[in-house]
Order: C-alpha cells, then structure tokens, then sequence
C-alpha cells in the first residue's frame, strides 16, 4: 500500500505547517478527506482555531467549529504525519531581497520532525531552485535523512486569491511538481483529493516555481501599464476608466484597471524572479519598471489629493482627510504590505493626520505593523478630504447623503478621491460643491 492509499485510509496523517490565509483552507479543504495536523508557531491563533474562531475569514467560522483539522504550535505532532505541506509567507526585505526566513524557519522546524517514508511538499512562493537548493538542505541538516532516499519533496504553487469567495483551492486548476515520477504522482493524486478542476503536473520543480512567479509578475506589469495610463490620462484630462471602457469592447483587451499594488503576493513576487535574475547576470528591465510605477501609486495619490485641495482653496497643513479602507484588497482583513500606507504618510509629510477606518481591517495587525489605531465610521465628519482607498463592500453601498455627511457643513469644495471607481462619475462632477477624482 503507498503513502497515498495509507492516507486515504486514515493509516497516515498529513500536516499543513503555516495556517495563514493559504495554509488554512488547505488544511481545512483535506480535512474533509482524509487526517490532517494544522501547525503553526503563533499559539495565539491556534487558540483562535481551537475555539472556533476564522482570524482569516477566508472559510468563516462555522466551518473552523466543523472542522476535523488538529490545530496545534507543538512541532512534535509533525511527527505523526507523513505527506507535508509548507505554506508559510515569503516577503521581501526593505532593500527588495527576497527575506526567505519564513521558509527557512519552517523548513528547519519541519526537518527536525521529518520521518522516514515522508513526502514534503512546499506551496511558498519562491524563485526557480529555493525548494531543492536551499529547503532540502536545511530538511537533511535538521532531520539527518537523505532526501531521495529517506524522504521525497515536491512543489505545488498556492494560487488561492484571498477574499474570493469564487476562485478557491477547489476551483482553480493545481499545479503540481516532484523530484521523481514516483513523488509526481503520490502528490498529484494527494492534490485530486480537494482540487476539483484537476491538477497539471509539471515536468520540474524548477517549472513549477517559475510558473507560479511569473503569474504575479504578469499581472503586476499589466497594472503597472494601467497606472502609468491613468497618470498619463490625467494631464491630458481624459478619464481612465471611460478610455478603458472603450477600449475593452475590442474581443483581444486585456481588462486591467489603475490601482495600488500591495499585499503579500502581487507586490513581491516580481522581485523574487528579479533577484535572482540578478544572480545570473541580468538585470530585468520590463518588471523592474513596472515595479517601480506601482510602489510609487500610493506617493501620486498623495500628491494628487493635495493639488486638488490647492485648487479648491482648502488648506493642506492640518486639513481633516478621511481614508476609507487600509487593507491591501477589499473585503480581506489582511493589511501586510498594503499601499493605503504610503498614502498615508505622503499626507504626514504635508502637516496633514488622516482618520483612518477599515471595519474589515485585522486591526492589531495593522498597529502592530504600522502603529495605526483605526477610528469608526462615526469619527468621519467634518472632513475637507476623503480619500475611498479599497473596495469593501460597505463602502460600495454608501448613497450620496451617506457622503455628504462626511463632509464640513456648508463647505463650499468637498474633494472626494474615489480610488477604485465605486461612485458615479458624472452624477458628483454635475455637483459643483464637488471636486471628485479617480486613478
């Protein structure tokens, strides 16, 4: 009987190290199949999970009180499973390095209770060779087993969209990668179990990592293209989105939007694949600029806000300017690596503190990170600006007199930023006691 059949029969276990946004709707999604052990090193949200709590809210809580998963932050329960799957964070350093502590630390964590007979698999988002070069050597330090020999790794690139309650593990197709014909298969078949649009096996593991970091490079580079077109737009007083508009009703457009670059994906990968790109002697033109026009969005938005206030005639030092949403995507409560910051503290640089609210926001996560506490929407009044950064679906239902109310009594300008486009252009530019802007 192989490790998948053993599985499938409940003779084995499979773990999922890192119950974050990714690790934990695998780890639930498997649940449902066959043994899984959820671990990871924060006890805090362990204790979270044990009681039933979704911190994420990417599977709700109700599901987290169903579920079969055995969370836990003691590493030795890793020992009773036999298939692993790692699927920690890889972020950047503040000099764009790739900081791949994350995987390092589990891998080290994981390597110490590895077993004979075991398959590990990691989904982290890396540059081509992180999985064999740098993980397999921490796992045969750790554990003192041979890879190849005592235990077998694969590599299956998460592609869950956090938030999304459409394109989820189940329906996006898997691609899936091992050392060996052998280990592509058991993984392949382990994956069927919970992917319902199949799986696509890659014929490397090197392939695998590449294809995964190009998909978030693609991505940030047609976005780079549209806010450098919403930026050109503007000086010539043309509408972005009415351009785009237009333009989308060619069958061949690719219907990307303007719009700030953040979280833990799309704004780092690029500089995975650049890095080492670095490494070989080539340094990356297309992606690096494209990566330059996005972290630079949050700065023009900014500078944009406070023009607009100049030519209104409102005051900027001390000026009252709401941000509406900090998340790095809408109806998401993760704030790592969110762009609303830089927005934030360009206004600092004008002598401005902005109220920010985000009722979606994981709000400790956010003071933790960025030493932001959040105010209420009842806060937000009396205000000359208001900048709608994300999407959330509570904005998106806000009605004009909701807007005005947010706005000085009797003031003659109100300037309200509408980042994503969520309002009706042409019904607040016909308003003259409104100067309304969007990327």
């Amino acid at each position: 009987m192989d490790l998948y059949e053993r599985l499938v029969s409940g003779e084995e276990k499979l773990s999922l190290v890192g119950l974050g946004y990714v690790g934990m709707p695998i780890a639930v999604a498997f649940a449902r199949k066959i043994k899984v052990v959820g671990f990871d090193l924060n006890s805090e949200k362990i204790g979270l999970y044990k009681s039933g709590v979704d911190p994420t809210r990417e599977v709700g809580d109700e599901v987290i009180q169903k579920t079969t998963v055995e969370f836990t932050a003691d590493e030795t329960k890793l020992r009773e499973a036999k298939f692993h799957i790692v699927a920690v964070p890889t972020p950047v350093n503040d000099d764009h390095t790739p900081d791949l502590s994350p995987v390092e630390g589990a891998s080290r964590i994981l390597g110490r209770n590895l077993t004979k007979g075991s398959v590990v698999v990691f989904e982290s988002t890396v540059y081509p060779g992180v999985t064999e070069d740098i993980c397999v050597p921490i796992l045969e330090e750790e554990s003192g087993l041979t890879c190849g020999v005592d235990f077998m790794i694969g590599y299956s690139p998460e592609r869950i969209n956090p938030g999304d309650k459409v394109h989820r593990l189940e329906t996006i197709t898997k691609i899936v990668s091992g050392m060996n014909e052998e280990t592509l298969d058991t993984v392949a078949k382990v994956y069927e179990l919970v992917v319902e649009a199949g799986v696509y096996r890659a014929e490397s593991i090197k392939v695998a990592e590449a294809a995964k970091v190009i998909e978030n490079s693609q991505r940030d580079i047609n976005i780079a293209f549209m806010n450098e077109l919403s930026i050109i737009f503007h000086k010539m007083g043309i509408d972005t989105q009415a351009v785009l508009k237009a333009a989308g009703t060619k069958w061949n457009f690719l219907k990307f939007y303007p719009g700030l670059v953040g979280g833990h994906c799309i704004g780092v990968d690029p500089y995975y694949l650049t890095y080492k790109a670095e490494e070989l002697g080539y340094h990356s033109q297309i992606i690096l600029s494209g990566r330059r026009i996005n972290d630079d969005m949050g700065k023009y938005v900014a500078e944009s806000l406070v023009k607009n206030m100049i030519r209104v005639d409102l005051p900027v030092r001390n000026a009252k300017v709401a941000i509406l949403g900090f998340t790095f995507k809408e109806n998401c409560p993760d704030t790592r690596n969110t762009k609303v910051i830089d927005i934030y503290r360009e206004l600092q640089e004008y002598g401005i503190t902005p109220v920010v609210v985000d009722p979606e926001a994981d709000a400790e996560e956010a003071f933790r990170l960025y030493g932001i506490r959040f105010k209420t929407m009842e806060d937000v009044h009396d205000m000359d600006a208001v900048i709608v950064a994300v999407s959330h679906n509570e904005f998106t239902g806000f009605d004009r007199e909701k807007i005005d109310g947010f706005f000085r009594k009797g003031s003659e300008k109100k300037v309200l930023v509408d980042l994503k486009g969520i309002y009706d252009r042409v019904e607040y530019e016909a308003d003259e006691s409104y100067l309304y802007w969007r990327l």
